[in-house]
């Protein structure tokens, strides 16, 4: 019987490591950076609606600040999208955090987490409310404002779910913020 030689085994070894490194997973999530393989639209859906509510938060507050003050549209918008992106991250921020994270890691997991989710949802938000008439002159006390508020945060949200799923299919967006809440 032929001993393995030192170098058979170390070949060995880093072809286990590798193996049981693909199989890796915490309940049906892998690390950044690793395909999920198949996820579903609820997973999507509620990683948008985490997104959508930081959007949200922010663009509604920006909106009604800008519209207070009497500012323009693109003062105004400028403010919502930068409160948007603003709270956006802060959502993730805090459940980053929350789970013993130093700040500066949980700052770069939301930057990964949200940029392109929060990105998408506030280009097709504005959008609809730069194109609906008169919703960009529309006040605080017209129901246009929020008719045309509700229905853009609507449609950015169904038009980011697919993104968020692509996304996290492929171990991006919250599928990095996923590997935390173990």
């Amino acid at each position: 019987m032929q001993h393995e030689t030192h170098a058979d085994h170390a070949h060995h070894d880093q072809h286990t490591q590798h193996t049981d490194h693909e199989q890796h997973e915490h309940s049906g999530h892998t690390h950044a950076g690793h395909r999920l393989g198949k996820v579903s639209w609820s997973m999507a859906a509620q990683a948008t609606l985490h997104c959508l509510t930081g959007c949200a938060i922010g663009e509604v507050l920006g909106m009604v600040i800008g519209t207070a003050f009497g500012w323009g549209n693109m003062p105004t918008m400028i403010l919502a999208i930068v409160l948007a992106f603003f709270f956006g991250y802060s959502l993730t921020l805090r459940s980053v955090l929350k789970a013993g994270v130093d700040f500066r890691t949980a700052f770069r997991v939301a930057l990964a987490a949200d940029t392109l989710s929060i990105a998408v949802m506030e280009l097709i938000d504005n959008g609809v409310i730069a194109l609906w008439p008169s919703a960009m002159d529309a006040h605080l006390s017209d129901g246009l404002f929020w008719g045309a508020l509700a229905a853009s945060l609507a449609i950015a949200f169904v038009v980011t779910t697919p993104v968020n799923k692509w996304m996290i299919g492929r171990g991006k967006g919250h599928a990095v913020v996923h590997q935390y809440h173990h």
